[in-house]
């Protein structure tokens, strides 16, 4: 079994290659227009929602099948082409360029897979069961979706303020991490949860790091 590592990939304006034009191209281009990325779809025919990104400039489609050189300048590669040929094509010549590739047609010809992915605001849950079966990736997604309520969002929201609050008024490195330690045990995802929980002032957060700066 392939031990792989989750990665969190920053992709805002990275070109990314998808050699494929169907569903399963389709389900892959989404997540990566919602992340930012530059993408390029490679394919002779297209299915109607990618057309439709296509026609809005939300993509590049090439017109045409899958050609050596088409991954040139690539941050990452989707091999989604309903031919295994083409897709190992494609995989060869993204590893021979040193480039993470994606093989959905069999996983093991390239080296990452796409978890199933579950978000509530900031927070981000990525589910894999290392290549057992996507279906039974999403039934998992789904349960954890349903013990991960609403509150996380303004939860997170809450401590990402407070975290960037201590980081701009505590010039002291151990300070800083003593507070972020105890931002952490608050109760304030029980008091959403509760629904008595009031939104901080600025002078309740200057208070609160006056008050835990010490140990």
């Amino acid at each position: 079994m392939v031990n792989y590592i989750p990665v969190m990939l920053d992709l805002q304006d990275q070109r990314v290659v998808v050699i494929g034009g169907g569903a399963v191209a389709e389900r892959k281009v989404g997540p990566l227009l919602e992340a930012g990325a530059a993408v390029t779809v490679v394919s002779p025919s297209l299915t109607e929602r990618l057309s439709e990104f296509a026609e809005k400039g939300m993509l590049i489609w090439i017109s045409r099948p899958y050609a050596p050189g088409d991954l040139e300048g690539a941050f990452l590669v989707y091999a989604a082409s309903s031919d295994l040929a083409v897709n190992e094509a494609a995989a060869r010549e993204a590893k021979a360029l040193g480039l993470p590739v994606n093989v959905a047609s069999h996983a093991e010809a390239g080296n990452f897979i796409t978890p199933g992915v579950f978000r509530r605001g900031r927070l981000t849950v990525a589910v894999s069961t290392s290549g057992a079966g996507p279906g039974v990736a999403a039934k998992i997604t789904e349960q954890v979706a349903d013990m991960l309520g609403e509150e996380y969002e303004p939860y997170l929201d809450f401590l990402h303020a407070l975290r960037v609050e201590i980081k701009r008024q505590e010039p002291s490195a151990a300070v800083r991490a003593r507070l972020l330690r105890k931002l952490a045990h608050l109760d304030v995802l029980y008091e959403i949860r509760q629904g008595t929980f009031k939104e901080w002032s600025p002078e309740t957060v200057q208070v609160w790091i006056a008050a835990n700066r010490e140990a």
